[in-house]
């Protein structure tokens, strides 16, 4: 696990969904622009399942740019010229807030040890953060995807702690097919032999199973028509440059599949196989209408925040029509809300990707 940059232990005890309690745990985050004398211009930015704090700025990992370099910094959509961002990594994950990998009492990883949370449970780790800033009430709350259940559940279940919510390319609650694709990643980590229970952080980490869990959840983030845009059934060029040929064997011969198995190794390289075990098993959980006595409606009456929707009309893991509902729902509560479907190639990673038409509507939403 790598060092924070910044890191609270929480002085409370943090109560979870599933009764149990994480005691002195922590939150690591990352915070871009300067806070004003009035703590007014706070935003909250939730990151997404593989996500983490470093939402901007090179990752400590990978060296890479931060996830939402393109969207986070000085005179951009969300421009930290004017507002202090704040990006908390998420508890469950392995960026340095309580995870699976945490130590015990014992000082050994907590593993399997590890209770199980939900996306609210995640939110209260956001909330006692926010605490122990002084920040009462954000300017707004910003996520895509697994960011956006968690701005749900904070307007939700902390109405008036942020003014704005900005939901993009999300959902109210997972789908059987969403639980689907989780449970087949879940099952791939757990077959690995590396996994040994969860008790694998002494040994070799399950990174063939790991690995197979990305490549089919990557296959949910793109659209068919970008992939075949990009790949098409292209052969994959060989080492020393020549043209691709079938091998008759079970290489990678498409490109395709090339560009799956990069995804599966790389991704093992900077994340905990039993985080993504913990993680999409919250969001498997996540049902705004069940926490609210099953309307959806409910879970927003009263909660004091203007909405913004956003989905992307190639997205077939989180679709328009759940958008849809979730506004039905925002209007059914009187929730000041309004909704785009934005036009993209890129199916559910298009919030991440270059979209100009999501950078105006963010910076005009943030006002």
């Amino acid at each position: 696990m790598p060092a924070a940059h910044n890191l609270l232990t929480l002085p409370d005890p943090l109560p979870l969904d599933g009764g149990g309690v994480l005691e002195r745990a922590e939150i690591a985050f990352e915070t871009y622009g300067e806070l004003a004398p009035d703590k007014s211009n706070a935003i909250l930015i939730c990151h997404a399942l593989t996500g983490d704090q470093y939402v901007a700025g090179a990752h400590p990992v990978t060296g890479k740019p931060g996830w939402w370099e393109r969207m986070v910094g000085p005179g951009k959509p969300v421009d930290t010229d004017r507002f202090h961002v704040i990006c908390p990594n998420v508890i469950g994950s392995c960026m340095g807030s309580t995870g699976p990998a945490s130590p015990g009492p014992n000082g050994a990883p907590l593993a399997m040890r590890f209770p199980v949370i939900t996306i609210r449970d995640m939110v209260r780790g956001a909330i006692a953060l926010l605490d122990a800033l002084g920040i009462e009430q954000l300017h707004g709350v910003v996520g895509g995807s697994m960011g956006g259940m968690q701005a749900l559940s904070l307007a939700a279940n902390w109405p008036g702690r942020a003014a704005r919510v900005l939901a993009i390319a999300t959902t109210a609650r997972h789908s059987a097919q969403n639980i689907a694709f989780h449970e087949v990643g879940r099952q791939a980590i757990m077959a690995d032999p590396g996994w040994n229970g969860g008790e694998y952080y002494a040994g070799a980490a399950p990174a063939a199973g790991l690995a197979v869990a990305r490549m089919a959840a990557h296959i949910t983030y793109l659209s068919e028509d970008g992939l075949t845009e990009k790949f098409g059934r292209n052969l994959q060029a060989k080492a020393d440059g020549t043209a691709g040929a079938k091998s008759f064997g079970f290489d990678a011969d498409f490109q395709v599949e090339s560009y799956l198995r990069h995804q599966g190794s790389g991704f093992t390289k900077r994340f905990d196989a039993n985080s993504y075990l913990y993680i999409t098993r919250a969001m498997d959980y996540f049902d705004l209408a069940e926490e609210h006595g099953g309307l959806l409606a409910e879970a927003f009456a009263g909660a004091g925040a203007r909405f913004c929707v956003v989905s992307f009309d190639s997205d077939w893991l989180y679709p328009t029509a759940e958008s849809r509902h979730l506004v039905h729902a925002l209007n059914a509560a009187g929730a000041p809300v309004s909704f785009v479907e934005l036009s993209a190639p890129h199916g559910h990673d298009s919030f991440l990707l270059e979209v100009p038409a999501l950078d105006r509507v963010v910076a005009g939403f943030l006002g």
